[in-house]
């Protein structure tokens, strides 16, 4: 399975997180990408849990009603796994090796740092550049996964008639898919130390990007399933009811004071924590800026409230701002899913590799 594959056609690309399966499709017109379609379907109650495949019938059920609902016609797909599932270790070779030459010797070397025996792991490799102390080297890239976790998506996506081109990472993803990002603001990055938090259903993961590369990712249980089931408790619905209301309001008045801002600063909590974690494991870096992803992101002024705590600038993720939209793609539909939308962003991207 190549997970850094080289160039191919268009991919359509399918992110399984926990709550739900997000589909893109992306085209590019000169150096402008275009949506042509996409769709978000939510995963029933136990399809995923901790972004680990529980049910892949339901899984495979929930991509052909995307399918349905974005009106693709790709059948080559990519998907990924989650960071916490893959162990990804910098390893510095000579330079002068042939491709096959570096492979034999990343089977000798993944033997050392991979747990498990190695018929059990699909892994892959990709030369990062030259090593910076000794140009005589590059570093490569080994990202190994425990076969189930690939085998267990591949096979969701092929008993919804697609086939799985590529397997890639979220935390790879998500770098990639921060390239669009960096046009939209207004001074330059190179240099600067951002953090991305995705705070999804479930899991909240933090990845921090040093000049535009990951240097750090970290994963805490904490997301909007819990926002979800405290208006379940509260208000006494259904967890689809509760799902529903959350998004499309008509919950009593007390429903911001007593419930919406607790959670915003519990969010607000779980993203200082992760910092903290980030900072005191790194070389002195501080955070240059802050970037809310996942659906949690979407929740009026959370970007407010942790910008005025942490005094760090901070950007709701917005990957279609300068892209063209297909007419059967609705804007303010795609605006509102648009932070929810970052890995599949990146998954898509690998098309244009």
């Amino acid at each position: 399975m190549k997970w850094f594959s080289h160039k191919q056609n268009t991919v359509l690309s399918i992110d399984i997180s926990t709550a739900a399966v997000k589909m893109l499709e992306l085209s590019r017109q000169g150096p402008r990408y275009r949506v042509e379609s996409y769709a978000v379907a939510p995963l029933p109650k136990d399809a995923v849990i901790d972004k680990n495949v529980a049910n892949v019938n339901m899984i495979a059920d929930t991509i052909k009603i995307a399918l349905k609902q974005s009106g693709t016609k790709l059948k080559q797909a990519t998907v990924a796994v989650a960071g916490s599932s893959v162990m990804t270790k910098i390893i510095p070779m000579d330079a002068s090796l042939s491709e096959d030459e570096m492979e034999e010797q990343i089977m000798i070397e993944a033997d050392q740092y991979v747990p498990y025996s190695l018929d059990e792991v699909n892994f892959d490799f990709e030369v990062q550049g030259f090593n910076d102390s000794n140009p005589g080297m590059v570093d490569v890239l080994l990202a190994a996964s425990r076969r189930e976790n690939v085998d267990n998506r591949v096979e969701a996506l092929a008993k919804a008639g697609l086939k799985a081109q590529i397997v890639d990472v979220e935390a790879f993803a998500m770098e990639n898919a921060f390239t669009l990002l960096v046009e939209q603001f207004a001074d330059s990055i190179e240099g600067q130390t951002v953090a991305i938090a995705d705070i999804g259903a479930t899991i909240t993961t933090l990845n921090v990007l040093h000049s535009s590369r990951s240097v750090y990712t970290r994963e805490q249980g904490f997301g909007g399933k819990q926002l979800t089931e405290e208006i379940q408790r509260r208000y006494g619905l259904s967890y689809e009811e509760a799902g529903l209301a959350k998004r499309h309001g008509g919950l009593p008045d007390n429903y911001t004071t007593d419930v919406l801002d607790p959670f915003k600063r519990a969010m607000l909590q779980q993203i200082q924590r992760s910092l903290q974690f980030f900072v005191s494991s790194s070389a002195n870096r501080s955070i240059d800026r802050i970037i809310l992803a996942g659906g949690c992101a979407s929740i009026q002024g959370v970007d407010q409230l942790i910008e005025k705590n942490l005094g760090i600038p901070v950007y709701i993720a917005n990957p279609f701002l300068n892209m063209k939209l297909s007419n059967k793609v609705k804007p303010q539909i795609l605006s509102n899913d648009a932070p929810a939308m970052m890995i599949a962003c990146g998954l898509a991207l690998r098309s244009f590799d």
